[in-house]
């Protein structure tokens, strides 16, 4: 039986589309048709015996025993120490949403625990990323000896070092990519730790916040043992998980395994609103309805991101800690018009990033520079800037003393975080670090040419390989009159769904287009009606300059299959169901 979905070997984006899973699997498997969730499980990578545990996935089902990681229990037992002593305690976040949940959730755990805990999370351009010696100094003279630093430090070589000489103490907590060596940190908490035991090693694709998650989990057992809850209740941890369901889906984690039932528990914690910082960014962000992953990612994670682009970089923790629903209120409504500029600051970066990465050709990876462009929006230019040149790609800011900060964003099967590593100890980086599908990095001006030649040359073959397996993967085929809310509804007990557990793609058609337009900057809108009568709303999103854009819009009168997620709409007077497109294939 062909794998090769509706017989389209080309398609108008140049690709085959294929079952996700083979067709002779499929056969074998004996399902019956209406037998949705175990084909989407399956064709996710489940094995058919973890398949019950995986249509519910628990923490209880998932949740590795925290020991597992190396330094952990003695991070928790400093912890444990410094609650018991009434310690001042400061936790040290980056400035984006992993890092504001990480800090917040430590925060709380702490606070509930009876310890004032602050947080410290460094100006985005003034002191750049990850902890200093001189902040970690400032902190510890303001009374804090005990630091935690949540989603940096694996690389904190010289600011650990000046911290402890201060009388400081460090405990990193982190999930990026280490190098062979580490900093003389009290504990240092990374599944990505290259001396990591094999079953801790594996969930290396955590957040941060999931790693500072387990480390609360740790703690409170530690303290339990010493009998600190004899006379007071434990705080439940339980009731963070909607800051670790956040972080975990912003930070762009996969979700399968632990991370999975960390986003799937912590979406039912989210929807109680227990949160006070959290619920108004939802109202702020105009969520009537409880969210999903996407909403998350789309709505509620770029809002707190942009305080740390274009603001200020403690509002997101700020927000996410406060007890009083006045001042989160303020604070969402200044993120939410932050955000808003910087969508503006983004679109121009992202336009002269686009011209600029014409004089890239066709090498493996997109590099480009700008004077002027703004440090706080290159991450998610460079991802924009990846999605419409199917490669990785990296932005780098310049600013007039000649050093540029860049942020890279890379394609499936292709490790950027290893290689800017690799870049770093070759001496063409000031700083830089990362994992497989984001980095960032600080380097001269002068530098970097010798990096785009570095780089080019170390991941030619990955991308390469990675570019000759693209096709799009489908997972069902629909009659234009099933794309509806009842098959929206049905596949979302098989979610949640982003990164590592991508959403069912359906492919859908015969169908013909009867309007099509522009809406938004750059989107296309087309309504279509198949062969057995239906209509449908299908939007293929920033595309009206692209291949597959123009296409659409000039293809009246020829039959189509497309392809794309089906989505709820939910805007008009009663439910109805769209397409986000993804490509598109001659059916005449």
């Amino acid at each position: 039986m062909s794998d090769t979905a509706l017989g389209i070997t080309r398609s108008i984006l140049g690709q085959p589309w294929h079952w996700r899973r083979a067709s002779a699997d499929m056969a074998s498997e004996n399902l019956a048709p209406d037998d949705l969730v175990t084909q989407l499980l399956l064709a996710r990578g489940v094995p058919r015996d973890d398949l019950d545990r995986q249509r519910t996935p628990t923490l209880r089902g998932f949740m590795p025993d925290p020991s597992l990681f190396r330094d952990m229990d003695a991070a928790a037992a400093r912890l444990a120490d410094a609650v018991e002593k009434g310690e001042a305690v400061t936790i040290f976040g980056d400035y984006d949403v992993d890092g504001a949940t990480s800090a917040a959730l430590l925060v709380r755990l702490l606070r509930a625990l009876g310890l004032p805990a602050g947080a410290y999370i460094p100006d985005r351009l003034m002191e750049g990323y990850g902890p200093s010696g001189a902040a970690l100094v400032k902190i510890g003279e303001a009374g804090s000896k005990l630091v935690v630093t949540v989603d940096c430090g694996a690389q904190a070589f010289d600011a650990i070092a000046e911290a402890n000489a201060a009388g400081v103490e460090v405990i990193v907590v982190d999930h990026h990519q280490c190098a062979t060596s580490l900093p003389a940190a009290l504990a240092l908490v990374n599944p990505n730790r290259l001396d990591e035991e094999p079953d801790a090693a594996i969930h290396g694709n955590l957040a941060a916040v999931g790693v500072a998650f387990l480390l609360g989990a740790a703690l409170l057992r530690t303290l339990r043992a010493r009998g600190f809850f004899a006379n007071r209740d434990e705080p439940a941890l339980i009731d963070l998980l909607d800051l670790v369901a956040l972080g975990t889906v912003a930070d762009v984690a996969r979700l399968t395994g632990f991370n999975r039932a960390l986003v799937t528990q912590g979406l039912k914690v989210m929807a109680r609103r227990g949160n006070i910082g959290l619920a108004a960014l939802m109202d702020a962000a105009r969520l009537t309805k409880p969210p999903g992953a996407s909403d998350m990612g789309f709505a509620l994670g770029p809002r707190i991101n942009a305080g740390g682009r274009v603001g200020k970089s403690d509002l997101g923790v700020r927000l996410l800690t406060t007890g009083d629903p006045q001042e989160a209120a303020e604070i969402a409504q200044e993120l939410n018009r932050l955000n808003e500029e910087r969508r503006a600051i983004e679109a121009a970066v992202l336009e002269q990033a686009i011209d600029a990465s014409a004089a890239c050709g066709n090498a493996p990876v997109a590099i480009v520079a700008g004077q002027g462009w703004h440090p706080g929006v290159i991450g998610i230019v460079a991802g924009r800037l990846k999605e419409r040149l199917h490669r990785p790609a990296i932005v780098i800011a310049l600013d007039e003393d000649g050093v540029g900060k860049g942020s890279g964003r890379s394609i499936g099967g292709v490790d950027l975080g290893t290689a800017i590593l690799a870049a770093k100890e070759s001496g063409l980086l000031v700083a830089g670090g990362g994992h497989a599908m984001a980095a960032g990095l600080t380097v001269a001006a002068d530098k970097v040419d010798a990096l785009g030649a570095f780089l080019n040359d170390r991941l030619a073959a990955d991308v390469e390989r990675a570019s000759g397996d693209k096709s799009l993967l489908i997972d069902a085929v629909l009659a234009p009159r099933g794309i509806n809310p009842l098959w929206c509804d049905a596949i979302e007990s098989a979610g949640p769904y982003g990164a590592g557990w991508p959403a069912p793609r359906v492919a859908t058609g015969p169908v013909r287009i009867v309007e099509s337009g522009i809406v938004g900057t750059d989107h296309v809108r087309l309504i279509v009606s198949g062969d057995d009568g239906a209509r449908f709303k299908a939007v293929a999103f920033r595309s009206a300059e692209t291949e597959l854009g123009q296409t659409l819009l000039n293809a009246r009168g020829r039959k189509l299959w497309l392809a794309g997620r089906a989505k709820r709409d939910d805007w008009g007077s009663r439910p109805a169901a769209e397409l986000h497109l993804e490509d598109a294939a001659w059916a005449d």
